[in-house]
């Protein structure tokens, strides 16, 4: 089972299945921690495309209808290894898992209000990918290209990407336009 990243760096790894059974298994432990917030828990990110290589580091998203409830249950979430990192942009709390001795990352978990556009936006992008796999591949080739020459600066990499994905986003926004 390979998941997990030393943070700087990148690499990128086949599909594996073990990915969906790890973040089933965090989804859990996440809707238990918030139970009461009636908060709705995806996998996203390009561990939840199948049809690609990904950083073996899987990306949760949560949708609650409130930011402060979820930071008064930080607690709890610590204690399931889930450990508040920071406010990443507003309205978006930024959460991660792994061996923290290790400096590795095995999940990052963003939380974001309901029907904000950021949730749309995973959603949509997740959903595009998994459903075009000639589009899913063009993202490949890209994220194969930084990803080499990025190897130890995930910032670079992940700034790298940033105009395709917003491109994709915006496509995948207007053909999934009613589903969220």
């Amino acid at each position: 089972m390979s998941i997990g990243m030393k943070r700087g760096t990148v690499f990128l790894e086949e599909h594996q299945t073990c990915w969906e059974e790890s973040a089933k298994a965090v989804i859990a432990e996440i809707q238990t921690a918030l139970a009461g917030l009636d908060a709705d828990v995806q996998h996203i990110g390009s561990t939840s495309i199948k049809s690609i290589k990904a950083k073996p580091i899987i990306d949760i998203a949560a949708a609650v209808d409130d930011l402060d409830e979820v930071i008064a249950r930080n607690e709890k979430l610590a204690g399931l290894g889930i450990i508040f990192r920071f406010d990443e942009r507003p309205k978006h709390l930024l959460y991660v898992k792994g061996d923290f001795e290790k400096d590795t990352r095995t999940h990052h978990i963003h939380i974001v209000p309901k029907g904000s556009e950021e949730w749309k936006n995973y959603l949509c992008f997740r959903d595009l990918l998994n459903d075009d796999i000639s589009i899913a591949g063009e993202y490949e080739k890209l994220k194969l290209e930084l990803s080499d020459k990025y190897a130890d600066d995930r910032i670079a990499y992940t700034d790298a990407k940033e105009a395709f994905i917003l491109r994709l986003t915006a496509q995948a926004r207007r053909i999934y336009a009613d589903k969220y």
